[in-house]
């Protein structure tokens, strides 16, 4: 995005500058792969396989997002919409997995089509001969291998899309991801061939022919060599996707304009706040905020963020804190270890296995990037407030302490959910700034069940988040660690860093502990 472009642009010019892209290695691979063939046609080039890899090429653009919402299951599916059609408990959840699921299913769908219009242009006119008998079993096979690649693509999440941690051109980027496309189009190839031409043998169908005949071999190859051209394209097609779609774009005012010098902002928060939340827009904005906020470049752009009403930095905060503070409510309630319980029993939280974690609490760890770009984000404002805060609205606007107990209150629901137990101790047991100490229970139920938490893909994004979350608090923590320790010794710390409300997840004690542990260096 130029910095003239509109938020609403953004979206419409990738998809519009993907599909251009995309037309130019597909077509070479066509004509490459077909101009090896005795007979090469161009007509099955335009007729065929240019219209349905256009149609493949734009659904995958449809179904791809970077939020990773979990679709439907085919029994679910198939539940709400013909047998229980009643109102779901989260309509609006609903609607958006069903929409989902839906455009996954035409994923397949489309996938298998365009195998078979790819397989019937590339392989129907050769040395292997003519008719429609060949046409239908070459068109079958092709099938076959369209919905193998579709079903591929869905189970394996591939339609999330991922944000490169480093930003590179766009050519280099994709430079970068060729070696790794054509390998696996070649392994995916070579498994589709196997599973086609074995399912070609089991399934009943009228295109059956002898093993013995002369020209079987001959087909054998010529729809091995082709099956890897379709498999290539379609791999280069998601590869060109990723990179013009994960690139940054740069929500601002021209430099030197008069809507940067009066308001450079807008673009950005406008994107944050009036997007959906689960766009690929909202995504984009957030990446650009956490680029302005880590990095010199647009200093210039991070300096109108402490304008002196400090409304421009409230809306900053608020939106890079919203998300945070959604994660630990959700696995608050999940957990049933929300603020409202933990001064019971001993002022402990909830063992581990006293309530374990719904499939919603699960998925939502799955949003690590945006999880990582908001604590990122927060912890560099805050810290950078300490020397171009001209105007002190940072502290005044009670935001340091919203930041510092939001990251908190979310790293002790993250942490309670991989199983760490939080002990509030009172302060004659403490040593120190001390004063939480993670203990492993000793029953054999409760390791059993500690162990099933740690271990899976689930608890790895879990450990991601609290890295994230402890680096961020440590930033924060190094910028104001001298103010922070003359507030301690002067019985101050929680009044300036700690909200005075109830916070999302544990006790405001809890935080105050914790922020002790953090300033002393002492928290892993």
């Amino acid at each position: 995005m130029s910095r003239s472009t509109t938020p609403e642009l953004v979206l419409k010019n990738r998809f519009l500058s993907y599909l251009i892209w995309q037309s130019i290695p597909s077509s070479l691979i066509f004509l490459f792969f077909n101009s090896l063939l005795p007979n090469p046609s161009l007509c099955s080039f335009l007729f065929l396989f240019l219209p349905f890899h256009l149609l493949f090429s734009v659904t995958l653009s449809l179904t791809a997002s970077p939020h990773p919402l979990r679709p439907l299951s085919p029994l679910q599916l198939a539940t709400r919409l013909f047998f229980f059609p009643a109102a779901p408990p989260h309509p609006a959840l609903f609607r958006s997995r069903l929409r989902l699921s839906l455009s996954l299913l035409l994923f397949v769908a489309v996938s298998a089509a365009s195998g078979f219009a790819a397989s019937v242009s590339l392989c129907g006119v050769g040395p292997i001969g003519h008719g429609i008998w060949l046409i239908g079993r070459v068109g079958f096979r092709g099938f076959l291998i369209g919905s193998l690649f579709g079903l591929h693509y869905v189970f394996k999440r591939r339609w999330v899309l991922e944000f490169p941690i480093i930003q590179r051109p766009p050519f280099f980027s994709f430079k970068m991801g060729l070696p790794s496309a054509a390998r696996r189009a070649f392994k995916l190839s070579t498994v589709a061939f196997i599973f086609s031409a074995v399912l070609l043998e089991v399934l009943p169908h009228p295109f059956k022919y002898s093993i013995a005949s002369r020209t079987f071999f001959a087909e054998q190859i010529i729809f091995f060599v082709a099956t890897f051209a379709i498999f290539l394209s379609w791999e280069l097609s998601h590869h060109l996707h990723r990179v013009l779609h994960a690139k940054r774009s740069v929500f601002a005012p021209p430099k030197g304009s008069a809507a940067a010098e009066t308001n450079p902002s807008e673009h950005l928060l406008s994107a944050l706040e009036e997007s959906n939340p689960t766009s690929l827009l909202r995504y984009l904005a957030y990446l650009d905020l956490c680029m302005v906020c880590e990095n010199n470049v647009d200093t210039w752009r991070r300096a109108g963020f402490f304008e002196e009403t400090g409304e421009t930095y409230k809306r900053v905060i608020a939106v890079s804190l919203l998300p945070l503070e959604h994660l630990a409510t959700k696995l608050g309630e999940s957990l049933g270890t929300s603020a409202e319980k933990p001064a019971q029993l001993s002022n402990q939280l909830s063992s581990p296995t006293d309530a374990r974690p719904d499939l919603k609490s699960v998925e939502e760890l799955y949003n690590f990037q945006l999880y990582a770009w908001c604590s990122r984000i927060a912890a560099s404002l805050t810290a950078c407030s300490r020397t171009e805060d001209k105007f002190g609205v940072a502290q005044l606007s009670g935001s340091n302490a919203a930041v510092v107990s939001t990251l908190i209150s979310c790293l002790l629901a993250v942490e309670n959910f991989m199983g760490k137990k939080t002990n509030l101790q009172s302060p004659n047991q403490l040593l120190g700034p001390a004063g939480i100490k993670w203990a492993t229970v000793n029953s054999g139920r409760v390791d059993v069940a500690a162990g099933k938490r740690r271990s899976g893909p689930v608890n790895s994004k879990a450990y991601a988040i609290a890295d994230v979350l402890k680096t961020s608090i440590y930033q924060i923590v190094s910028a104001f660690h001298d103010e922070m320790l003359a507030g301690a010794k002067a019985n101050l710390l929680e009044k300036d860093w700690v909200t005075s409300g109830k916070p999302l997840f544990g006790t405001r004690e809890m935080l105050v502990q914790k922020l002790r542990l953090f300033l002393d260096f002492r928290a892993t």
